[in-house]
């Protein structure tokens, strides 16, 4: 088997038509690129060349053979030239899966310090439920995942906690008067209840919450995405859990209150997920240390 150095000497030589500007281009000495071609005729059994004081021209043989030698260099070439833009984070696709309450909370904020660093990446972002987000990591559909808990992961799963975060309980101005001193559960229950509907982490949370206070968890309304929560609340339609973080400013504005409970919400997490035996690009490594970095 030839070697591949003979023939990117060769494709400098043909292109060039010159032996001279060949070894020039490719930091080498006249004597040495003669020599090779030498050995690739005499490995080809064939004349590729014709030398002339004006330089060279190419045989029949060399130009059917430069044909070939153009379209694999300039491929291995354009390959090349991809990776080094990889790696310097030029270009390349990050596919994210994401809750919303994570995505809202802390992903948007981290996204954009990152796209702001690297703009040539481009980012692929679904909106899943967190039980939805794993599955797509799991079946190869995203190259990390990032939700909130709780979680159910399999063993080549890994996490790292980006954040905390807690719900409180909102009530829309029919229900003020409710605010005005702490309640337990059970005194609410008469009050609608506005809940994500089935196989999401937050409704799994809330049957928790309210199977340790000895109560049954049935919404009187679901909601499709956790966003449309706080407008169902506000509009009076009912109560609901919705994070702290999220809800302060229509807090401030008087369009909903918080009803306080004897005992709150446990504290939740933001967590970044990844598959440990999936091999990961050079834009989806830096970007799982940003969002690691960012919280040191």
């Amino acid at each position: 088997m030839v070697s591949f150095e003979y023939y990117r000497f060769f494709y400098f030589v043909a292109q060039y038509k010159s032996f001279t500007k060949a070894a020039e281009i490719l930091n080498n000495n006249q004597p040495n690129i003669t020599r090779c071609m030498n050995i690739l005729e005499n490995e080809l059994e064939c004349k590729l060349f014709v030398r002339s004081n004006r330089g060279v021209t190419l045989t029949p043989e060399g130009e059917k053979l430069f044909q070939h030698v153009a379209i694999a260099y300039e491929q291995l070439s354009t390959a090349e030239s991809e990776l080094k833009k990889d790696k310097s984070l030029e270009s390349g696709l990050i596919t994210i899966g994401a809750s919303e309450t994570a995505l809202r909370l802390l992903l948007l904020d981290r996204l954009e310090t990152f796209h702001a660093q690297y703009p040539g990446v481009r980012l692929k972002i679904s909106n899943f439920s967190t039980p939805q987000s794993i599955q797509a990591l799991e079946n190869g559909l995203a190259d990390i995942s990032v939700v909130t808990t709780p979680l159910k992961l399999k063993k080549s799963m890994r996490h790292y906690t980006l954040a905390s975060f807690r719900e409180i309980l909102l009530a829309g101005p029919k229900y003020a008067d409710f605010s005005s001193k702490i309640h337990h559960l059970s005194e609410l229950t008469d009050i609608p209840f506005i809940s994500l509907g089935q196989n999401t982490g937050t409704r799994e949370m809330h049957i928790n919450y309210f199977l340790q206070h000895d109560l049954p968890f049935y919404p009187d309304i679901e909601a499709a995405t956790a966003d449309q929560i706080l407008p169902m609340i506000r509009h009076n339609l009912g109560i609901g859990f919705y994070p702290e973080a999220l809800a302060k400013e229509a807090i401030k504005k008087g369009e909903v209150v918080q009803l306080h409970l004897t005992s709150r919400m446990p504290e939740r997490e933001i967590c970044l997920i990844w598959d440990k035996n999936r091999p990961k690009s050079i834009a989806v490594r830096k970007l799982m240390d940003a969002l690691q970095t960012a919280n040191m």
